[in-house]
C-alpha cells in the first residue's frame, strides 16, 4: 500500500514499465501444454541440420544455466557462449525473414489474456513499455504483429536485434548480446522502437532514452525471481514488481511472494495488472 501511495504522488509522465516477454506477456502452457512458446524455441530456420545443433546447444547449456552451484561470473560466460553460437548458427545456416514469419504463423504462442488492453491504457497515459527479452526482437516483433490487433507506439524492445541483406537473409546481429544475465537497464541504449517506426532519427531516439531514464517510478513484471533484476543499474524511487508464477507453484510460492510485490498463478490473465496501472491513473486527464 505504501508503494502504491508513493506512485501516486507522480502523475504517468514519471512511470514506465519493464516486462519480460516469454511466459510474463506470453502464455505459459497452451492448450495444457508448455511446448517451445518462446521467441527461440518456436523458431525454425528451414533446415535440420541447423535446428538440431540449436537443440544440442540448448540440451548443453539450458542445465548449465539453472544450476545453482555455478558461480555467477563462470555461468555467465558460459551465457555469453551459448548466445554467441545460437547466432553463429542462425547466420551459418541461412535464416531468412520468411522463415520468422512462418515460424511464428506455425507456433502456438500466445498473449496472456489482457495484454493488449493493458498495452491500449499505457498508451493512452503516454506510459512507455520496454519489453526486456534475452531472445530475439525481430520474432518478438512478428510474433506482436500476428497476434496482437493493432500496433503501439509506447512499446519498445531490448532484445537481440537482427540485420538482413536485401534478400531478407541473416547477415549479423546489431549491437551487443543480451542474455539471461544481462537483460537490465544497462541495455536500454540497444532499445529500438516496436517495428522501427519510420521518421525516428538516431537523435530522437537518443532523447527518448534520457526521457525514458528520468522516469523514476517502475512497473516491472516478470516470471522469474532474476527478472527482478531488469531495472538494476536504474535510479528509481519506487518500484512495484508483479510476478507471475507459473510451475513448481508449492514450492515457489513463499519465494514468490516475499520478492514481489503482487503474485498472480497459473497462466493468469493480465487484468489485475491493467486494474492496478488503472487504480493509479484514473483520475488523470486523458
Amino acid at each position: 500500500m505504501l508503494k502504491l501511495c508513493a506512485v501516486l504522488v507522480y502523475p504517468a509522465n514519471f512511470v514506465k514499465v519493464i516486462a519480460d516477454f516469454d511466459a510474463t506477456l506470453t502464455r505459459y502452457r497452451v492448450n495444457g501444454l508448455r511446448g517451445r512458446q518462446t521467441s527461440h524455441g518456436l523458431l525454425q530456420q528451414g533446415d535440420a541440420y541447423y535446428d538440431a545443433k540449436r537443440q544440442a546447444l540448448y540440451d548443453h547449456y539450458h542445465p548449465l544455466e539453472i544450476s545453482p552451484v555455478i558461480p555467477i561470473d563462470e555461468k555467465t560466460k558460459l551465457m555469453e557462449e551459448w548466445w554467441g553460437k545460437t547466432h553463429e548458427l542462425l547466420i551459418e545456416g541461412g535464416l531468412t525473414y520468411d522463415a520468422i514469419k512462418k515460424s511464428v504463423a506455425n507456433s502456438s504462442i500466445a498473449f496472456r489474456e489482457g495484454v493488449s488492453e493493458l498495452f491500449e491504457f499505457l498508451e493512452k497515459k503516454e506510459i512507455p513499455v520496454l519489453i526486456f527479452s534475452a531472445g530475439l526482437a525481430d520474432v518478438i516483433e512478428e510474433v506482436l504483429r500476428q497476434n496482437l490487433d493493432r500496433t503501439f507506439k509506447n512499446v519498445k524492445i531490448v532484445s537481440n536485434r537482427m540485420v538482413f541483406n536485401d534478400d531478407g537473409q541473416l547477415v549479423s546481429f546489431k549491437g551487443k548480446l543480451i542474455h539471461v544475465l544481462n537483460k537490465n537497464e544497462h541495455a536500454l541504449d540497444m532499445a529500438a522502437p516496436l517495428h522501427d517506426r519510420l521518421g525516428v532519427d538516431i537523435g530522437e531516439e537518443d532523447e527518448e532514452n534520457v526521457n525514458m531514464k528520468e522516469r523514476r517510478n517502475v512497473l516491472l513484471m516478470g516470471d522469474h525471481l532474476g527478472d527482478l533484476r531488469m531495472s538494476d543499474g536504474l535510479d528509481y524511487e519506487t518500484r512495484i514488481s508483479i510476478g507471475f508464477l507459473n510451475d513448481n507453484i508449492e514450492k515457489s510460492l513463499e519465494s514468490y511472494r516475499e520478492s514481489f510485490d503482487l503474485v498472480y498463478l497459473n497462466d493468469a490473465p493480465m487484468w489485475g495488472a491493467l486494474e492496478l496501472v488503472s487504480r493509479l491513473f484514473s483520475t488523470e486527464a486523458s
